[in-house]
């Protein structure tokens, strides 16, 4: 039988530390976050992510608040809805939600959601023009009543509509 010696232990590394003007540093830093954190908590909206909240999962609505639903359609001559926000124009709805501002600003933008439409289903209904309608159901304590308007937000007539 044969003895083996002890491997050789090697000594850890120094920890080297911090000078002072590194500790205030870090800790300065550290605190511009928490402030961050803390006024976008308070004041901040979806638009300051990280600092501040989605509102979607922070807040709740009221229970008789009503829910609003917005959708993008195409309406025919004969007055018919061809839905144009489910993805059948390669936006889905809150894509179009994210772009009301500028629906809203520059309303031709509808004519390329036709365009859309149009290539996507070219044996679809003619449209003669495009709405972005919001849809607001009436809820008392929190349950739909089957209330609802239509308000439609902003319009736009394609060429050669009459």
């Amino acid at each position: 039988m044969t003895l083996q010696s002890a491997p050789e232990v090697t000594a850890p590394p120094e920890v080297e530390r911090l000078s002072a003007a590194g500790r205030r540093g870090r800790l300065a830093a550290a605190a511009l976050v928490l402030a961050l954190l803390l006024a976008g908590s308070v004041w901040g909206d979806d638009s300051e992510f990280p600092f501040g909240p989605f509102r979607m999962y922070s807040t709740r609505a009221a229970p008789d608040a009503p829910v609003v639903s917005t959708r993008v359609v195409g309406l025919t001559a004969e007055g018919e809805e061809v839905r144009l926000s489910g993805g059948e124009v390669g936006l889905r709805r809150a894509e179009f939600e994210g772009q009301l501002p500028r629906l809203v600003d520059d309303p031709s933008l509808l004519g390329l959601v036709a365009e859309s439409y149009e290539t996507a289903n070219p044996g679809g209904p003619d449209l003669v023009s495009v709405e972005v309608v919001q849809r607001r159901f009436e809820l008392v304590d929190g349950a739909r009543t089957g209330a609802f308007t239509d308000d439609v937000l902003v319009s736009f007539d394609l060429d050669g509509a009459a």
